[in-house]
């Protein structure tokens, strides 16, 4: 097959396509974690007994890692149709390889570390 011939396939395209959403569904399900995050402090605040000592928390802590969250999950999205958009530019001109990279991926794992090392240090303080 040529180099012409293997652009032209579209389940080159379509494999590019199911990234993308896949992608997509990474930023939605952040974005849904970062809502229940950023609720749970206002939760625990309800059904504290009044007078008790952990409603000194408050929601400080959950709000913020969860709205944290939100934003990542948003700026997936957007960095994953601008990542789409060059790996089908990049399909089309026969370049691929030169527009493929995993640095992306490796920054939202970095993140979510820090999410998680968040969670855990606020886990510990209860």
């Amino acid at each position: 097959m040529t180099a012409e011939g293997e652009h032209g396939d579209p389940r080159i395209y379509m494999a590019a396509e199911r990234t993308f959403l896949a992608w997509l569904r990474t930023g939605i399900a952040l974005m849904a974690f970062g809502f229940v995050i950023a609720r749970f402090g206002v939760f625990l605040r309800s059904i504290a007994v009044p007078g008790a000592a952990s409603t000194e928390h408050g929601s400080g802590m959950s709000l913020a890692l969860g709205l944290s969250l939100i934003g990542l999950g948003i700026l997936v999205c957007i960095v994953s149709a601008l990542r789409h958009q060059r790996y089908v530019r990049g399909i089309d001109e026969g370049c691929f390889r030169a527009v493929f990279g995993s640095s992306v991926a490796f920054g939202v794992v970095g993140l979510l570390v820090l999410a998680g090392v968040g969670m855990v240090l606020f886990l510990a303080t209860l």
